[in-house]
């Protein structure tokens, strides 16, 4: 059966003629059908079975054959939803591909990227829209796009979909959808979600199951190594130096590890690239590009990448790290044996990865055949749950059972013993502190020596085992003319000066500071003012006249405090 069978237009059978395709894939021979004549279609193939081509195909004959005429813009008529940038791009190359001289005009939107040009390509308008989910959205809710003429809409890659968390944002599309429409959904699994999905937007499907779910291709030629982890870059480096191996992509589990190996064989020679969430959709498509073009022939990639990428004649898919989840396994060794050419697929797994290669296994139904390196697993043990040791028994009531773990000594026993140390006297010398003359370790601290006595009256240096001094203070009278004071040899002396007037003390200790005081001042009012304080600590004032400008209390000042200036000072 040739593509001519299938009744598609003249334009479409130069176009697959010009890619080389000679006859269709058992998932196109079963889809192209029931999709021109308007069904809904439910399609669960492997990935690499020709997909794509089973639903652009006939979407690009009916909008060629339903062509209307339209005064204004052209509307969107055909929606493809895709979980990646890398699947919507490469859904659009088709769509452009096979579309040529059929006047169609078709626009891809992603994230990532600016969104200026896209929405310039939206204001001329298009007939067919490949888009991702969260672009898609964003440009909804600005008023970019309008979907109330759609008549087909596609969600290819659904379980995908559902693993990447947009079921949320394909409900909201989907409720944006006119009811009268044809639904095309295409998963290369087909989980509970995936099926309860198909029952709410589809509408009488028909059913397309060419292979068995989960199953691989049998043109891919799939081994294992068992490795240990640390040995995995020089396994790696050893097999891609081979000359049979033509391009290898290289699938990791972390951003950061694919990174590593890109690091790792640049080390060894090897030229390579890396393509992740990390990178910027630049640097994506210019490494798939130089892959493309042969520029680079080692493209390391996550699991983000494992669909959308269409490499044709991709001769290994190297699984660096097994992934976590089963299902990924069949999407990336799927990159390799498109189109019913010969592919190799080669995992490596350490002692860690063993639940994961048993998940795998079980999924594609048999064992992955083993090879040998240079680099084997040096231990390989499964842990053996051990038998429980049993119990002592238990003690009977009243019972006490004890354990010693040297024999008990008591004072009747007998033997020879190392005699006891003598008690050595203690002695403490007067004054030592923590010096002390302990067992003979130490010496004593020397006695300090008695304090000198201090002035009375002179501040902080006074004689502290002195009793205070209950005798009044002598009156503080300011002098017309300055008295230098004669200071002892602990006393601060005072300041002299022609004009400042200066206070004498007597030598009355600092502890009767504030038994008695009275000064009085001469303002230049005439005024005098004076005060009293009792020994008892009761405070009296006697004022003569008006009270003056300031007044001096019994506080002990450092500096004496200047008076107040008369006429003849100011002068």
């Amino acid at each position: 059966m040739n593509f001519d069978n299938l009744h598609l237009v003249e334009p479409l059978l130069k176009a697959v003629t010009a890619c080389g395709y000679e006859e269709p894939t058992p998932i196109q021979r079963e889809t192209i059908p029931p999709v021109l004549a308007g069904r809904d279609v439910l399609g669960c193939a492997q990935t690499g079975t020709g997909k794509t081509a089973a639903f652009a195909l006939p979407i690009l004959q009916r909008l060629y054959t339903e062509r209307k005429q339209q005064t204004g813009k052209r509307a969107i008529r055909a929606l493809v939803l895709t979980p990646t940038r890398e699947l919507a791009m490469q859904i659009y190359e088709n769509f452009q591909e096979y579309g040529k001289g059929m006047q169609l005009r078709s626009c891809v939107i992603f994230g990532g990227v600016a969104q200026r040009p896209q929405t310039e390509n939206l204001r001329r308008g298009v007939d067919i829209l490949v888009a991702t989910p969260g672009r898609l959205c964003d440009l909804i809710n600005q008023g970019y796009i309008a979907l109330n003429q759609l008549e087909v809409f596609v969600l290819d890659e659904a379980d995908r979909m559902l693993d990447m968390g947009f079921i949320t944002d394909v409900r909201k599309v989907i409720a944006l959808l006119p009811e009268k429409r044809q639904t095309l959904l295409f998963s290369a699994t087909m989980p509970f979600e995936v099926e309860t999905l198909a029952l709410t937007i589809l509408n009488n499907p028909a059913t397309v199951k060419v292979d068995p779910v989960s199953s691989t291709v049998d043109t891919i030629d799939q081994s294992l190594y068992m490795v240990d982890k640390m040995n995995k870059k020089n396994l790696l480096a050893d097999i891609l130096q081979q000359p049979e191996v033509k391009s290898a992509l290289v699938f990791t589990r972390t951003k950061h590890g694919a990174d590593r190996v890109v690091r790792d064989l640049s080390r060894e020679g090897i030229n390579s690239m890396a393509i992740h969430g990390d990178k910027s959709q630049a640097a994506r498509q210019q490494a798939l590009a130089d892959f493309k073009r042969g520029k680079i022939h080692v493209l390391v990639a996550t699991d983000i990448a494992a669909r959308g990428i269409d490499i044709a004649g991709l001769s290994h898919v190297i699984n660096f790290d097994l992934p976590n989840e089963p299902e990924a396994y069949v999407h990336r060794i799927g990159r390799t044996g498109r189109a019913g050419m010969e592919g190799i697929a080669l995992s490596f797994c350490c002692i860690d990865e063993m639940k994961d290669l048993r998940g795998i296994e079980k999924l594609v139904g048999r064992k992955i055949p083993r090879l040998t390196s240079k680099w084997p697993m040096g231990v390989f043990t499964e842990t053996v749950k051990q038998p429980r040791q049993p119990r002592a028994p238990r003690m009977a009531a009243g019972e006490v059972q004890r354990t010693y773990s040297k024999p008990m000594r008591s004072s009747n026993s007998f033997g020879d013993r190392k005699p006891s140390r003598p008690a050595q006297p203690r002695t403490r010398t007067q004054g030592s502190g923590y010096q002390t003359d302990r067992d003979g370790m130490g010496q004593a601290r020397p006695q300090r020596a008695p304090r000198a006595n201090a002035v009375q009256g002179s501040g902080y240096q006074r004689d502290r085992n002195a009793v205070p001094s209950s005798a009044p203070r002598a009156t503080r009278t300011s002098m017309p003319q300055a008295t230098a004071m004669k200071a002892t040899p602990l006393e601060r002396p005072t300041r002299t000066s022609s004009v400042r007037k200066s206070s004498s003390f007597d030598g009355s200790s600092r502890s009767s500071y504030g038994a008695s005081h009275s000064s009085t001042h001469s303002a230049a009012s005439g005024s005098t003012h004076s005060k009293s304080y009792e020994s008892n600590g009761a405070k009296q004032r006697t004022y003569q006249g008006d009270k003056p400008a300031s007044e001096s209390y019994g506080h002990k000042r450092r500096y004496p405090r200047r008076p107040l200036a008369t006429g003849e000072d100011r002068i």
